[in-house]
């Protein structure tokens, strides 16, 4: 795998123009100067919206965004709020722009987001033939990491227990009021998540009238509390099972946050969400034709062990569906109590 990196003429003003002609409303604060710019030259295949965009949590997410042929991305990084412009061109080319404190930080990053560092080696889709067929057909689906664990163990707590709906809903809220600004000319307003301390700073009264659940803001500020010795201790952290039992050792953090935050942070290639309302099902149906619990999905997933969540990726690209029969899951809005 080669990668080569080239600094190019603006792509934020472009990408600006790009997103005007699209009919986006842009936004009337300055851009916060010239943006930092780099042309990737990827070695290997990649959708990179499929790719990048696995981060959004929601059409609405404040931190992440499209318009056109580009993506946006607002982060929070170890240097500061930092904001990227994304747009691939042909051959895999990757041409990024960023704004902010954290921009330098944030195109270091990039290759990891994009998959650079998700290595497929040992994976043979012909066990099955639907993970053949999902494989011949995507052969550029990649999984990419953020590198940010904290805000991967965060998302990934609001998540728990609900819909994606209130899920979603609920971190736009707190994102939006309680985040940063995202510097740059975005087609929209957008808001990097808070710091760690931040998280941690964030009132009762405002998770209550988010819509999220007493149990996950209790959850996320206790792990705010240790918020910076988690990120060393998972990051340090050589295998799975390690970061597992780092994740697991804050309270209200069971193994699918902690599988959720190791996708989501580290491109982890064999983390399997168990105790998911659907994951088993779905699963058990692409692969045998019927729904399975959670140890029927561990036994059917045992064979590609080291890249569990590459075959899960596989079955959703592949489009196969259980046909829904059951009552949807109902949301309860506890700020009516």
């Amino acid at each position: 795998m080669t990668m080569s990196l080239t600094r190019i003429a603006p792509l934020g003003a472009r990408a600006a123009e790009g997103n005007e002609r699209a009919g986006a409303v842009r936004d009337s604060r300055p851009v916060h100067g010239r943006p930092r710019e780099v042309e990737y030259r990827l070695g290997y295949a990649v959708d990179l919206r499929r790719t990048v965009l696995y981060q959004r949590r929601g059409a609405d997410d404040p931190t992440m965004t499209t318009a056109g042929a580009v993506i946006w991305r607002a982060s929070t990084t170890p240097l500061g709020v930092a904001t990227l412009a994304l747009r691939q061109s042909a051959g895999g080319t990757v041409r990024a722009a960023a704004w902010g404190p954290g921009a330098e930080w944030a195109l270091d990053q990039l290759p990891a987001l994009c998959g650079a560092n998700d290595d497929a080696t040992g994976f043979d889709p012909s066990r099955h033939p639907l993970i053949a067929d999902a494989h011949h057909r995507n052969p550029d689906l990649r999984i990419g990491r953020t590198d940010l664990v904290f805000d991967a163990l965060v998302s990934s707590i609001f998540e728990q227990k609900v819909t994606g709906m209130q899920a979603f809903g609920a971190w736009r809220r707190i994102v939006t009021w309680h985040g940063e600004r995202a510097p740059g000319p975005t087609p929209r307003p957008m808001f990097a998540p808070p710091t760690i301390d931040g998280w941690r700073r964030i009132p009762s009264w405002a998770w209550h009238r988010a819509g999220l659940e007493p149990p996950q803001s209790r959850t996320i500020v206790a792990a705010a509390r240790a918020g910076e010795s988690i990120v060393r201790a998972a990051t340090a952290a050589v295998s799975g099972d390690e970061r597992d039992r780092v994740f697991t050792s804050l309270r209200g953090v069971g193994l699918w946050t902690s599988a959720e935050a190791r996708i989501r942070a580290f491109g982890d290639p064999d983390a399997v969400s168990v105790f998911d309302y659907h994951l088993a099902h779905e699963v058990g149906y692409a692969l045998t034709g019927h729904r399975v619990d959670d140890d029927g999905m561990l036994e059917l997933l045992a064979p590609w062990a080291g890249h569990r969540q590459r075959v899960i990726r596989l079955i959703e690209a592949s489009g196969v569906r259980e046909p829904r029969r059951g009552a949807r899951l109902h949301p309860e809005d506890h700020r009516e109590r």
